[in-house]
């Protein structure tokens, strides 16, 4: 058995920037050219290897959580559920993809697409 509190403790030493939509990624839902897997204690984790894109995801995140509080019916500063979690990312990254017109997930390519297209991430409606 894992020592839960060891394992994080592990995960932040060797995983100092976790992919922000891991979620989705490990639910095959999205992809991302700049994931790197690794396993820790039997499992696997999802690392970025770029601060800068690794703030866009943050982002981009932050806004889908802005954006969708109150179609998911979300109490401001609320705990987030997995299930949330995964109804924000996964939709939220099927609406840009569909917005945008790509033909695949890829959520480093979106933001890259959707900065060129709309100048900001701010400026996604």
């Amino acid at each position: 058995m894992v020592d839960e509190a060891a394992f994080r403790d592990m995960r932040e030493q060797r995983n100092p920037l976790p992919c922000v939509f891991h979620a989705a990624l490990l639910a095959r839902q999205a992809e991302c050219e700049l994931a790197q897997r690794r396993s820790l204690a039997e499992r696997e984790t999802l690392a970025c290897p770029s601060a800068p894109a690794h703030l866009n995801c943050e982002t981009l995140e932050r806004l889908f959580l802005e954006r969708a509080t109150f179609p998911l019916r979300l109490r401001p500063g609320a705990p987030l559920t997995h299930a949330t979690v995964m109804r924000l990312h996964c939709g939220g990254i099927a609406g840009l993809q569909q917005t945008l017109g790509a033909g695949r997930a890829d959520v480093h390519r979106l933001i890259a697409r959707a900065q060129e297209t709309h100048g900001s991430l701010t400026e996604l409606r």
